[in-house]
């Protein structure tokens, strides 16, 4: 398998090997966009890639990877996952050798750790080196720093300054004045640092690389009457997939054969098994507990819902949240102004020790790690539970929302209505009615519709042929039967219900609406023929998560329902919220936009293809993905892929936490280093000291940034 793989004509997933802080992914990226016939890149730290969308005529690899190694990094010439064309790929037996090995060096960096300043702090290190000859201790310096100092040095050349550059000037001044001890400790703790930033962001990918792992690397595949075990990669839409007891179903697909208990909690984060059996539907890895299954593949790959579940999370970071933007424009001045630090201490005191403590103790990385890593363990926490997230800044929107719009129909409901009352008209029968309107949706998506079909279904009615239909988005639908014009209006029946039988039709809507029921108008070349009541169970547990929402924050509170006034009423005020009925998907957005206008932060939650406008539109739209269309799972910047509304003030908590969580790390971080420059300015923290303490921060927050992990949902 290759490092490089094309999606399309113009877009590349690049594989980047090096990349350990956030300041990497700016140097990739600075790097790739510079090329010409490159119009956009992201560089991702999680899944340690380059999403790359060029002009295949202008820019290659061959280009992408000189630029890379330019930037001091590498595009390996082959790779274990090849980006989002494919799912990643549990880590090779050596990539866990080289952790289990980092563990070790770690300890053995504490032990010298400890050694090193007890020693420094006794004046014991000084009795030690002063019998190595200076030249002697220099090559001791540039062998054990080198790996560093290149990495400056090739920065410098593209006059960048990175994190290590006023720490190699600090090791210059401790040699200038003759202390290569003091020097060697400090590229010590450089690596020491590296080591720490390392540890911390390889924590941030794990999530990632958890739920990477559990992709199905083989497919048992039917050709003929043989079973033959292909990779998953070459497995077709349209192939039958035999999945065995205990194995991990490969493929988004329907069953056509056998029963099973399936496991979906890895996926969706629900906890109980589901039986399935012919007809029902499966997705990708997804494990068959009990029994055995023949899979007719639907999606595979990148395209099931799984592989749309990394997509979302490896992406996330494209999204980055405006907390961080002002991150990275603070980081990006601290190290001049650090230098500025260093120059006033020099001049002011003539002391180069203390000036090499300044330039040592500054941490710039922690300032660029205090938020992508707290964004990314909360995207990965939710990951794990079936809420995608698509990216830090929608987590940070969510933290700051308050309000929470909502649609009815398969989002606060069940989504399965179902079909309670047929009033014919004009001569009609209630078979007869009840064929032309199950004709007529016969191709539609709407749950009503689904209503109306599956009582007809009940009924064992005969359906004709639906000829030239049309989906009227928040009216109903549209169709041609044995050459007449069939009308099934959801919404904004009542101007439909007028002429021959119009007061009969009007007087039905009205009683089947005051009893909370979602009233529908079937019309035959425009005359009324009768009227059709659909009812919806409320989700049970809508009441105490919009409660908690409340409590969560959020002031205001309204459900978006294109149905009538009447029936949006009844459920309205049985969880006391606002309510606005009859509704088009502009008028949704409109009321989305209103708000937006005055100053609030919207978030919008629906399932549906009418939703999907106003999901894009909101700040923060939240599609109940499982059941939702596909259309809506895209528009929307947050997935439940479990329909369970209990997520939802789980999804609020989780915001607000990771915000403060972050807050908490920028606000450590700058006491730390304001702290570190202080003293060492003042000469009260020797260079030995000041390297020690710069590689702290990182792993400070590392450990207040994993609590995200155990976040309860």
């Amino acid at each position: 398998m290759t490092a490089l793989t094309a999606h399309d004509s113009s877009v590349l997933d690049v594989p980047i090997a090096g990349m350990d802080c956030a300041e990497c992914t700016q140097h990739v990226q600075q790097a790739i966009a510079a090329l010409p016939g490159v119009a956009a890149v992201d560089v991702f730290l999680s899944s340690e890639k380059a999403v790359v969308r060029l002009d295949p005529a202008r820019v290659g690899l061959a280009q992408i990877r000189a630029a890379v190694q330019t930037a001091g990094y590498s595009v390996p010439a082959a790779a274990v996952g090849a980006g989002r064309a494919a799912v990643p790929a549990r880590l090779a037996p050596y990539a866990v050798t080289a952790q289990r090995l980092g563990l070790v060096v770690g300890a053995a960096f504490g032990v010298v750790l400890i050694v090193v300043v007890v020693g420094e702090w006794f004046g014991l290190l000084a009795q030690l080196t002063d019998r190595v000859p200076f030249p002697v201790g220099l090559l001791i310096v540039l062998v054990a720093g080198w790996p560093i100092f290149r990495r400056v040095l090739r920065a410098a050349w593209r006059r960048q300054v990175i994190s290590h550059t006023l720490m190699t000037l600090g090791v210059v001044a401790a040699l200038a004045v003759g202390q290569w001890a003091t020097a060697a400790v400090v590229v010590l703790f450089m690596h020491v640092g590296n080591f720490a930033e390392n540890f911390t962001t390889e924590r941030s990918r794990r999530a990632l690389k958890n739920l990477a792992a559990l992709a199905p690397q083989t497919a048992r595949v039917m050709r003929g009457h043989d079973e033959i075990d292909l990779p998953v990669g070459q497995v077709q839409p349209g192939d039958v997939v035999v999945v065995r007891p205990g194995e991990a179903i490969p493929v988004d697909g329907d069953v056509i054969a056998g029963q099973a208990t399936v496991d979906q909690a890895a996926l969706t984060g629900e906890p109980l098994p589901v039986e399935v059996g012919p007809g029902a539907g499966v997705l990708a890895a997804s494990l068959a507990r009990l029994g055995s299954l023949r899979v007719r593949a639907t999606r595979v790959g990148a395209a099931t819902t799984f592989g749309r579940v990394i997509q979302l999370v490896e992406s996330a970071e494209a999204h980055r949240a405006e907390v961080q933007r002002v991150a990275d424009v603070f980081s990006a001045w601290y190290l001049p102004v650090v230098a500025v630090i260093a120059a006033l201490t020099f001049l002011l005191r003539r002391d180069p020790l203390a000036t090499a403590a300044v330039l040592v103790v500054a941490c710039s990385c922690s300032f660029a790690l205090a938020t992508p890593i707290a964004m990314l363990a909360s995207i990965g926490a939710g990951a794990r539970r079936g809420v995608l997230v698509k990216g830090g800044k929608y987590l940070e929107l969510l933290a700051r929302a308050d309000v929470l719009l909502v649609d009815k129909t398969g989002t606060l409901t069940l989504g399965q209505p179902t079909l309670s009352d047929v009033v014919p008209l004009g001569g009609w029968t209630e078979a007869a009615v009840l064929a032309l309107a199950a004709t007529a949706e016969r191709y539609s998506e709407h749950p009503l519709a689904e209503a109306v079909r599956a009582a007809a279904r009940a009924r064992a009615l005969s359906l004709g042929q639906p000829e030239d239909f049309v989906a009227l988005p928040g009216h109903g639908v549209r169709a041609r039967i044995d050459g007449r014009w069939v009308t099934v209006s959801h919404a904004r029946a009542w101007a439909a219900s007028s002429g021959a039988g119009g007061a009969e039709a009007r007087a039905a809507l009205e009683r089947l609406a005051a009893e909370g029921k979602s009233a529908m108008l079937v019309t035959c070349d425009g005359a009324p023929v009768g009227v059709m009541g659909v009812t919806d169970t409320l989700r049970p547990e809508v009441p105490a998560a919009l409660a908690e929402v409340r409590r969560a924050g959020v002031r205001q509170i309204e459900l978006l329902t294109g149905d009538n006034a009447r029936a949006a009423r009844v459920l309205a005020d049985q969880l006391g919220v606002g309510f606005r009925a009859e509704l088009l998907p502009a008028d949704k957005i409109a009321i989305v936009r209103d708000y937006q206008a005055r100053g609030h932060t919207v978030v919008m939650v629906g399932d549906g293809v009418n939703d999907a406008p106003a999901l894009a539109q909101a700040d923060v739209g939240l599609a109940m993905g499982r059941a939702g269309a596909d259309l809506a799972i895209e528009a929307a910047h947050v997935v439940l892929l479990r329909d369970d509304w209990r997520l939802v003030p789980a999804l609020f908590g989780l915001a607000r936490r990771a915000l403060r969580t972050v807050r908490l790390n920028l606000a450590f971080t700058t006491v730390y280093n304001l702290a570190g420059l202080t003293l060492a300015a003042a000469g009260l923290l020797p260079p030995v000291f000041a390297a020690a303490a710069q590689s702290l921060p990182d792993l400070g927050i590392l450990a207040n940034s994993s609590r995200l992990l155990r976040h309860k949902f």
